[in-house]
C-alpha cells in the first residue's frame, strides 16, 4: 500500500512522570488539581478534543501507573478516543521513548504534549496535525518572544551577577509550545539515534533537528502556556473561569 493510500492515524504521547519540583512539595505536577480536576485530565481532554486523535498514551510515574489509570477511568473522556497508560522512565526523553514503544501498528502521526500545558485550544492541536499531514516531518507551535532576550555566561553560584555575551535578534526568536507533531518514523528514528549518541535535547523537535531533518513552526496560542510555578496555577484558574463564563458551563 502506498503512503498516500495508507489511512492516517494520529496518536498523542503525554509524558507525565515528572515530579514538578518548582510547584513545591506534594503530588506530581500532572496530578495537581486545576479547578478541582487534575491537570493531566485537562491535558488529555485537550488532545482528545481533536477529532483526528484516535489514541492518547499517558506515560505515568513508574510507581504510579495504576493510580493514573484509575484517574482516567474516573473522569469523562471522549468515547471516540482510546487511552493507554504505561510506566515512564527517569527522564522525559526516556518516558517519551517508552510511550512511542507502546504505540500500535498503523500510527502515522505522533504528537508529544506536556501534561503541564493543560489548556491548549483544539485549534492549535489541529493546526499541528494538519501541518504533518501536509508533509512536514516535525512541527512545533510557537509564539513570538515579547521580551528582549540576553545570552549570558552562567554564574557559578545562583544569584551572582552574570555577564551578558550576546543579544539575539528578537524578531528571529520564538517561544516553543506543545503539542509538537511528527511523522511517526522520523520521531522513532530520532529517539533511537540521538539516544545512542548520548546527546539529549530539551524537546523532541530538538532531537529531530540533530538528525538534520527540517522542523517547521505553526502559530501557537497564549493559552497553551506551561504551568510550572504557583503563579501559573492562578493564571490557569482565571482562563478556566473565563471559559466557563463564555461557554455557559
Amino acid at each position: 500500500m502506498s503512503d498516500e493510500a495508507r489511512p492516517r492515524r494520529t496518536a498523542v504521547v503525554i509524558p507525565a512522570a515528572g515530579r514538578g519540583v518548582r510547584l513545591g512539595p506534594g503530588a506530581p505536577k500532572a496530578l495537581r488539581a486545576l479547578n478541582g480536576t487534575p491537570m493531566l485530565i485537562h491535558a488529555v481532554r485537550a488532545m482528545a478534543a481533536s477529532r483526528a486523535v484516535s489514541l492518547v498514551v499517558v506515560v505515568a510515574p513508574s510507581d504510579g501507573a495504576a493510580e493514573v489509570k484509575n484517574l482516567l477511568d474516573a473522569h469523562a473522556l471522549p468515547e471516540r478516543t482510546d487511552y493507554l497508560v504505561v510506566p515512564g522512565g527517569d527522564t522525559r526523553q526516556e518516558s517519551v521513548h517508552l510511550g512511542l514503544q507502546a504505540l500500535p501498528e498503523g500510527i502515522t502521526t505522533v504528537l508529544v504534549h506536556d501534561a503541564a500545558r493543560p489548556l491548549v485550544p483544539v485549534e492549535t492541536v489541529d493546526a499541528v496535525i494538519e501541518a504533518v499531514r501536509d508533509g512536514a516531518v516535525a512541527v512545533v507551535p510557537a509564539l513570538p518572544v515579547a521580551d528582549t532576550v540576553k545570552e549570558v555566561e552562567p554564574a557559578e553560584k545562583p544569584g551572582d551577577p552574570e555577564q551578558v555575551v550576546a543579544t539575539p535578534v528578537r524578531a528571529r526568536l520564538r517561544a516553543v509550545q506543545t503539542p509538537q507533531g511528527f511523522d511517526h518514523d522520523t520521531l522513532v528514528n530520532a529517539h533511537a539515534t540521538v539516544a545512542l549518541t548520548g546527546e539529549g535535547a530539551t524537546d523532541d523537535a530538538g532531537m529531530v533537528e540533530k538528525l538534520g531533518a527540517p522542523v517547521v513552526v505553526v502559530p501557537g496560542h497564549e493559552e497553551a502556556f506551561k504551568v510550572t510555578r504557583p503563579l501559573d496555577l492562578v493564571l490557569a484558574e482565571a482562563v478556566l473561569a473565563r471559559r466557563r463564563a463564555n461557554d455557559g458551563f
